[in-house]
């Protein structure tokens, strides 16, 4: 045991084996001890130092060059003549030993620390220093140097004077920061990529608005066709209403939305529909008795059926009687096949001037084909009814439905 001047040092910690430089007078010592303090706690070990250099700063000030050799446990304290703290210290040099776990954790330790310095970004020199120190001891004290420690770690390092304890709790604070370390490399990966994934889309996307407004096709171009195609298609009110919410729909979502093709395709039928197109029709009871009997021959009952009807039909409209939706006659024909039903019907056409459309129901078990699909489902369509009239380009078509008993 020996009695030395102890110097504090404040929220740091010095380890053996470093050389420091310290703004203080050692006066005439040779050997002093430097012992950890925050605030006015002090650590219970210290290291001892020699002293190898004096200088005087400017303004005069002295600083010592100090040694680091080894740890030296604090003991009993006392004030001398000069006002100057000196204590006991008892010197505790490492043991170097040799057993295989002391081996294994400096293995261990040096992979920790290059993986450590490899995720910071070390040029291989601070590697190269930790490869060249052989004592397990000096290899557990390199700790110290790392900034991400905190002081009071540091200074339990410097507490444990078991030479296989503290580089076993070296290693472990370590491999706590090579796991904190990994774990920001990966966050800052992931929002790398991220930033690139949406710069990446950000470009592309850029590049679809620049094609699009070459081709007169972005999404301003298409709601402005969307606009006038609804202005001229001739809707009526309710309808027109009902589209313009779906064109606000689509300008507010724009192409990217997921209802964007859903509702393309809505209004895509609602523009389709001939809502202003109608044929003019021709009541004229002798012309279509003429038509009749040029395209077929016998079936008198059957003709006469048919031109009372558009008889009926001319003096309705020659008395002014307004049609009423609800009203109507539907003219059902029942006959063997080949009989002349369809044809029939083309004739009908043919004698007032209107467009003719069949519709075929044989086979048909899905009401959905005739009234169309509801709009939530993938690939919903209108029915055959609203896809005939498309097809017709009329409003007023003779509208021959086939085959309805064979409906399943």
């Amino acid at each position: 045991m020996e009695t030395l001047l102890l110097i504090p040092v404040d929220d740091s910690v010095v380890y053996p084996n470093m050389q420091v430089t310290l703004a203080v007078d050692a006066g005439t010592e040779e050997r002093v001890v430097l012992v950890p303090r925050k605030g006015d706690e002090f650590a219970s070990v210290g290291t001892v130092a020699e002293v190898t250099d004096q200088v005087r700063l400017p303004g005069g000030a002295r600083a010592v060059a100090l040694d680091g050799l080894h740890r030296g446990l604090i003991g009993a304290a006392r004030t001398d003549a000069s006002g100057a703290l000196r204590v006991d210290v008892t010197a505790h040099p490492d043991d170097v030993p040799v057993d295989g776990r002391t081996r294994n954790l400096e293995r261990e330790y040096r992979a920790v620390v290059e993986e450590i310095l490899e995720l910071r970004g070390d040029d291989g020199r601070v590697a190269a220093f930790v490869r060249s120190i052989t004592e397990p001891g000096a290899l557990a004290d390199t700790s110290g140097y790392s900034p991400d420690l905190s002081y009071e770690q540091k200074v339990e390092v410097l507490e444990t004077l078991d030479v296989s304890e503290r580089l076993e709790l070296a290693l472990r604070f370590q491999r706590e920061r090579l796991t904190e370390l990994e774990v920001r490399a990966r966050i800052r990966d992931d929002v790398q990529s991220g930033a690139e994934k949406q710069q990446r889309e950000y470009f592309l996307r850029k590049q679809m608005e620049s094609i699009r407004k070459e081709l007169g096709d972005d999404d301003a171009s298409v709601i402005d066709e969307y606009r006038t195609k609804i202005e001229e298609a001739g809707m009526p009110e309710h309808v027109r209403e009902q589209a313009e919410r779906e064109l606000g729909r689509l300008e507010r979502m724009g192409e990217q939305g997921g209802e964007a093709s859903m509702i393309r395709s809505y209004l895509d039928w609602l523009i389709a529909v001939p809502w202003g197109e109608r044929s003019e029709e021709r009541l004229d009871p002798v012309h279509a008795r003429e038509v009749l009997d040029a395209d077929h021959a016998g079936l008198e009952d059957v003709k006469d059926r048919i031109v009372e009807y558009i008889a009926v039909r001319k003096l309705r409209q020659e008395r002014g009687i307004t049609e009423d939706k609800r009203s109507g006659a539907i003219l059902t024909l029942i006959g063997p096949p080949g009989t002349g039903k369809t044809s029939i019907g083309e004739s009908i056409a043919r004698a007032t001037g209107r467009e003719f459309v069949r519709m075929s129901l044989g086979g048909v078990r899905d009401e959905a084909e005739i009234r169309g699909h509801r709009r939530t489902y993938i690939g919903a369509m209108p029915g055959t009814i609203l896809r005939a009239l498309r097809d017709a380009e009329s409003k007023n078509p003779v509208f021959l439905i086939d085959e309805i008993d064979k409906m399943g």
